[in-house]
């Protein structure tokens, strides 16, 4: 198994999404960095409402955070024989750590940094143990391991219990993360997104033994 669909791996990476999440929602304007389908549904009610600037600010994460799979799709076929995890990880890193030093002011700018470095991410890391998933938000995640469990109910294969417990173990993580994340929002302000940047060394670390 590489270790780059190891379930510490993904945990990691999982309780990073997490927070990055809470911190776009929590300290820039109620904005999510993952959870594109709530800001198309907030879009699009407030272009129907007419409030435009309202609507750019769930416009913007949107549209960054399709330009991210594009960059890590390119990388990814550019470097696919050499560290490109490595280097999608790197650039991650730094965008993050660029965000903690963004002010309020420039909220949208923040929010479109944090969503394209969340797209990079899952497009990047899809496999725990060999199961399709995703780090940075839980609906496909939750369909899945209701999948398995009832799989499991009908063919009592225990193979499907042990994928379902990968699956809602990724979501329970998530959301420890988010909760984490939601919290010191309060206490540090712009600068909790660099906890994420603290994971996301630690992923690298975990990648090169």
């Amino acid at each position: 198994m590489k270790t780059s669909e190891s379930f510490r791996l993904s945990a990691v990476l999982s309780f990073s999404g997490g927070l990055q999440d809470a911190y776009t929602y929590n300290v820039r304007g109620n904005v999510f960095a993952n959870a594109q389908t709530g800001n198309v549904v907030l879009m699009s009610q407030n272009f129907m409402l007419g409030n435009v600037a309202a609507a750019l600010s769930y416009m913007v994460p949107l549209l960054a955070f399709a330009a991210g799979i594009l960059v890590a799709e390119r990388i990814e076929s550019h470097f696919e024989n050499r560290h490109w995890r490595h280097m999608i990880l790197i650039l991650e890193i730094l965008s993050l750590l660029a965000v903690g030093f963004i002010g309020r002011k420039f909220d949208m700018i923040a929010n479109m940094i944090v969503s394209f470095s969340c797209a990079m991410q899952v497009q990047t890391f899809r496999k725990v143990h060999g199961y399709g998933y995703a780090s940075t938000m839980c609906i496909g995640n939750l369909r899945s391991g209701i999948e398995s469990i009832s799989q499991y109910a009908r063919e009592k294969d225990r193979q499907f219990l042990r994928k379902s417990l990968h699956f809602f173990g990724i979501i329970f993580i998530f959301a420890i993360g988010a909760g984490v994340g939601g919290i010191l929002s309060g206490v540090w302000g712009i600068r909790t997104i660099w906890i994420s940047v603290l994971l996301l060394l630690t992923v690298v670390i975990i990648m090169r033994e």
